[in-house]
């Protein structure tokens, strides 16, 4: 089974999925300075409430944000896994092209969502995530990424306007 790590700005989700389908999904809030015993608990906790037992983790990709936390989710995975987990990054070869200046500057997240929406649903497309940040990509037909703009957040936006328009 695969365990996939999403570290976000606000939360951290972790899921395992057995080849044919997602055997759980669990989110706990993203601190960057949680330990990799800290994350180990919480998962074996979750892993225990959905029969999964950790020999079944044979493999693991992290995609983050949050370049403080990927030490420790990292030592999650080689220390309480014994995996050597795959780190989601520009450097990697996607299958499709990143046509921006400097695809270094790219969130593994983006990359991860182009990936996801060219396989399900091919391309030209804009894929919109909305998270702490509201991501806009642009995939071509052929699924590569064009680049794209990040605005507040939901939440970002709404303690702003409050803060600064109190009466709307």
């Amino acid at each position: 089974m695969l365990l996939v790590v999403d570290t976000g700005n606000t939360n951290t989700v972790m899921a395992v999925h057995d080849g044919d389908q997602w055997r759980g999904i669990w989110r706990i809030s993203t601190n960057a300075q949680r330990t990799s015993d800290e994350y180990w608990v919480w998962l074996q906790t979750m892993l225990n409430s959905s029969n999964i037992k950790r020999e079944q983790i044979t493999g693991a990709v992290i995609g983050t944000v949050v370049p403080a936390a990927l030490y420790d989710v990292r030592r999650l995975c080689r220390d309480w896994l014994d995996v050597e987990p795959l780190v989601a990054r520009a450097t990697l070869d996607w299958g499709f092209a990143i046509k921006i200046d400097n695809p270094d500057e790219v969130g593994a997240d983006r990359l991860l969502n182009t990936l996801a929406g060219h396989v399900r649903y091919g391309g030209p497309m804009v894929i919109i995530d909305f998270g702490t940040a509201t991501t806009f990509d642009v995939v071509d037909r052929d699924g590569a990424y064009l680049g794209g703009v990040i605005a507040p957040g939901i939440n970002l936006s709404i303690e702003a306007l409050h803060r600064a328009a109190a009466r709307l």
